[in-house]
């Protein structure tokens, strides 16, 4: 029994080590560039290789042939391959996903993994949602490499401001989230407050950045969201969305963290470790 626990820890030390321990800038820039390379034939080899490593499922995928491997990291699904519930009272999953730590914040303090608290202050900035989000709720969905990237409006809504938040790209899987105290608060980020309609209630994405995944594109601004970006960082916007329609997408894969006001409930099914997909019931609004 000690030597698997042994074994297990060894590999998530090499594991961390090689995620973590490299010139992430420079390793987010090359294959930025590698993945856009536009030849059907290494697309092809690229994503076999990524078969044998990882259990990627593209049967829902609207095409199977891709120009590159950024086109098939970011790929369209089928029509209706992810059924949006409807219901008037229901907030849903933005993205497929894993569901991390969720539930009650306490007063301003959240979790990051057992024993790596962090607070609103430290990743929201702006003491204005610290306050609207204090003893409010929030689920942590982690996007792994395999799963559909692109992300949809979890409710009928308005979005009028995004912040962007300049950082490191950290991997956010498992092992470092139980090494890194803050790593959320650390990695690059957007802050993106949507109002629900027409309840008025305000919920915030925050869509998180990793090794490999430094760039957010939400579709609504003309520009991309990565370490190159140097604009302002409150960017003013007016996008309206349906609830299930595409807001944007990462890269690769990595972290939304969502919140919402202390009236609003995380549904039964939101418990740590659950897979959840895009469109299902995440919270549950006020009566």
């Amino acid at each position: 029994m000690r030597a698997a626990s042994t074994t297990t820890r060894l590999r998530e030390d090499i594991r961390f080590l090689l995620s973590n321990h490299i010139p992430r800038r420079l390793a987010n820039r090359f294959f930025g560039w590698f993945s856009r390379i536009e030849l059907p034939l290494l697309a092809r080899a690229s994503i076999a290789v990524w078969r044998v490593f990882a259990d990627l499922d593209l049967s829902d995928a609207r095409t199977q042939r891709f120009p590159s491997l950024h086109a098939c990291f970011t790929r369209e699904l089928k029509p209706e391959a992810r059924p949006v519930d409807r219901a008037p009272q229901i907030i849903t999953s933005p993205c497929d996903a894993i569901v991390g730590a969720c539930g009650r914040i306490d007063r301003n303090e959240l979790i990051q993994a057992k024993g790596f608290p962090y607070t609103l202050q430290d990743l929201l900035i702006d003491p204005q949602l610290v306050e609207l989000y204090r003893d409010g709720q929030y689920a942590t969905l982690r996007l792994t490499p395999t799963m559909y990237h692109r992300f949809h409006a979890p409710f009928d809504c308005i979005v009028d401001k995004v912040t962007y938040v300049s950082g490191d790209t950290w991997n956010v899987n498992p092992i470092a989230l139980n090494r890194i105290p803050k790593l959320f608060c650390k990695n690059e980020r957007a802050v993106i407050r949507t109002t629900l309609r027409p309840s008025g209630i305000d919920v915030t994405l925050v869509p998180v950045a990793a090794i490999l995944v430094a760039s957010i594109r939400l579709h609504f601004l003309d520009t991309v969201l990565n370490t190159q970006y140097s604009g302002k960082s409150e960017i003013p916007c007016s996008a309206r969305f349906r609830k299930g329609e595409e807001m944007g997408w990462f890269q690769h894969g990595s972290t939304i963290i969502v919140f919402a006001p202390k009236d609003v409930a995380l549904c039964g099914s939101v418990q740590q470790g659950a897979v959840i997909r895009m469109g299902s019931p995440l919270m549950r609004l006020p009566s």
